[in-house]
């Protein structure tokens, strides 16, 4: 994959991910720019999701389930150690620090 497609991609699930979160967490403070997604709850504690143009993937930082690397597969991102979905990641991670179900495709 070019670093244009990787820069597309990358961006299109950001953008998603912040439109979805701001649509389901009233009391969460949803920050997206520069290929940085950064969600702070109410009780401050934060995620970042962030594009990481060097090694061509999606990091998630998660107070819940801590660090993650995510490569591009198949239309999905999953994570570079366990084969676990970013979107599904981070929902479940949301899920248990809000105790809402947000849907992240």
């Amino acid at each position: 994959m070019d670093q244009t497609t990787f820069e597309t991609l990358a961006e299109r699930a950001l953008a998603a991910f912040a439109d979805a979160i701001e649509a389901a967490l009233d009391d969460a403070d949803v920050e997206h720019g520069g290929g940085i997604l950064t969600v702070t709850l109410a009780d401050r504690r934060q995620f970042v999701v962030n594009r990481h143009a060097t090694n061509r993937q999606i990091w998630l930082s998660s107070p819940i389930s801590g660090a993650h690397h995510y490569d591009p597969a198949e239309g999905r991102w999953r994570d570079s150690r366990g084969g676990a979905d970013l979107a599904e990641q981070l929902a479940a991670d949301l899920r248990a620090a809000t105790g809402v179900a947000v849907t992240l495709g």
